[in-house]
């Protein structure tokens, strides 16, 4: 309740800021505690009463649980070893994009010291860019893709003779390390093909061994 001289009252013309300044304000009532005074809070719990969601939802004691298997290992007899697999597209997904980005790595360095010890015609720091970019892409995509295709028809490979077999072992690393290079060097003929899945099953036996051993 606010009360103002007579004089300022009548005037029409009077600027707001002196009306205010001399202006006195009053509250009819009883004066409320600080302690006591309405907060943001009880107003809107006496809107929202988080007590009554429950029974409007109706669920009462039927409030069922996402249960998630993610953490569920792969219960095939030898796949316990020091990289834990959840089954076959947990070792394709994983196995095929670590390949991939370790290959496009690889490459990477392949192709910065090949752009960087290539000769120019002329000596140009603009040129001497673009020879390393230009080796980059051409050698870590190549790289890339290629680790990338053997870690795949490997993994598929491998998780087909471990299912046939019921077991994980060395020896059925090696035999899918053998049918993936052989396959991979199947156009280039015969010593080709012999030679690739003798590299690629002994470096798929060592990894077997490596990743039980520790």
């Amino acid at each position: 309740m606010a009360s103002t001289d007579p004089q300022d009252s009548a005037s029409g013309s009077q600027d707001p800021t002196t009306f205010l300044r001399s202006a006195t304000f009053s509250r009819d009532g009883p004066a409320v505690s600080v302690e006591n005074a309405v907060t943001a809070n009880d107003l809107l719990l006496g809107a929202y009463d988080p007590a009554k969601l429950h029974p409007l939802a109706q669920l009462g004691d039927q409030l069922d649980y996402l249960v998630l298997d993610d953490d569920k290992t792969s219960e095939l007899p030898g796949a316990g070893t020091a990289i834990p697999s959840r089954g076959w597209s947990d070792d394709l997904c994983y196995g095929t994009g670590t390949m991939y980005l370790s290959g496009l790595a690889l490459g990477g360095v392949w192709g910065v010291s090949e752009g960087a010890r290539r000769p120019l015609a002329v000596s140009n720091t603009r040129l001497r860019i673009n020879s390393v970019l230009n080796s980059v892409t051409r050698r870590g995509t190549f790289i890339g893709n290629s680790a990338g295709v053997l870690a795949l028809v490997y993994n598929g490979i491998n998780s087909t003779i471990d299912s046939f077999r019921g077991k994980h072992d060395t020896a059925g690393s090696m035999a899918a390390g053998a049918l993936t290079g052989a396959l991979y060097k199947s156009t280039a003929g015969v010593k080709p093909a012999l030679a690739a899945a003798s590299v690629i099953s002994g470096v798929a036996g060592i990894w077997s061994y490596v990743k039980k051993s520790v």
